[in-house]
């Protein structure tokens, strides 16, 4: 082989490894499970493709806008819906084709589905201190009721979202003379891993103290290292793998029917965004309440606090 040609093949090699690593990279910039939702969608969009006798890729708009009003007709969500076509356009534009989501045809079925289903999305109900403590006690007895507790409170103390609550490691709690300090390592809206951290309070009241209940939970357990939070089998044996975030709703919610709740108001959710309420009802600053939950910008957390006023100086109140 001459030394022309032993370098251009090494130069393609190089390359190709590069072209591979770069698909990688590109891979890893959407979380995990943003992949196998977008990968769910486009599955679902080529079978109703060939089902239909139409092509999925490249599809026409028509195509599109057809799917569009499936989707409608199936009773599925504006959200749903638009998740479909983010995935649809991402396969096209994968195989170097242009989005057909971008047409103006489209865009009309678009606006004519988000206006005919109502962009209002059903929010989980936030959980109000007074039914967190119903709830924390109304918890299960034993071991079992000690990972409850302690995952419900920091929950909400922390203000995290599911997939951060079940990702906490030991090694991400710091227990001070303050209370407890919490590493967020990854989450939705930090991608990059930068991480932040969350300082927790000792409560007043020790029964909903998150600082006590992770402590205890932690003894209890025997946890040194690894995933805080972990499955609980009927004899009390703790697991060594982390719960998955699915779990931290069927525990609220539980949690709250135990209470003489409707446990079908809440989710996960609803501890994040029973400390963004409360936090707001108490009169605590916004870059306060943000600083705890990390959001990046102020609309989310003002609609927590428009909520939270809805009964401060009423203009209703007292007139009937």
């Amino acid at each position: 082989m001459s030394t022309a040609l032993a370098a251009t093949t090494a130069a393609v090699s190089t390359l190709s490894g590069l072209l591979d690593d770069a698909a990688r990279l590109a891979a890893a910039a959407k979380a995990e499970a943003t992949l196998r939702a977008y990968a769910g969608d486009w599955r679902r969009f080529a079978a109703w493709c060939e089902a239909a006798g139409l092509e999925a890729r490249p599809a026409a708009p028509a195509t599109v806008a057809a799917y569009i009003a499936h989707l409608v007709g199936e009773g599925r969500k504006v959200a749903t819906i638009e998740r479909a076509l983010v995935a649809v356009s991402q396969a096209h534009k994968v195989a170097g084709l242009a989005s057909p989501t971008t047409s103006a045809a489209v865009a009309e079925v678009r606006k004519g589905a988000r206006r005919t289903i109502g962009v209002a999305q059903r929010q989980a109900a936030p959980l109000a201190v007074v039914e967190l403590r119903a709830a924390v006690e109304e918890s299960r007895e034993g071991i079992a009721g000690l990972r409850d507790r302690a995952l419900v409170l920091v929950g909400f103390a922390a203000a995290l979202r599911r997939s951060e609550l079940v990702a906490l490691r030991v090694e991400d709690l710091d227990f001070t003379v303050e209370g407890l300090v919490v590493t967020v390592r990854k989450s939705k809206t930090d991608q990059e891993s930068a991480g932040r951290k969350v300082a927790v309070p000792y409560a007043g009241q020790p029964e909903l103290c998150p600082v006590r209940a992770a402590r205890a939970w932690l003894d209890a357990a025997g946890i040194v290292a690894g995933p805080v939070f972990r499955s609980v089998n009927k004899g009390g044996r703790v697991g060594a793998a982390g719960i998955a975030p699915q779990a931290v709703a069927r525990v609220v919610k539980r949690l709250a029917g135990d209470a003489g709740l409707d446990a079908d108001k809440f989710s996960g959710h609803s501890l994040r965004a029973g400390f963004a309420t409360a936090a707001a009802r108490a009169g605590k600053a916004e870059r306060s309440i943000m600083r705890q939950t990390g959001h990046k910008t102020e609309r989310m957390v003002r609609r927590y606090i428009r909520d939270a006023e809805l009964w401060a100086d009423n203009a209703a109140v007292g007139l009937l």
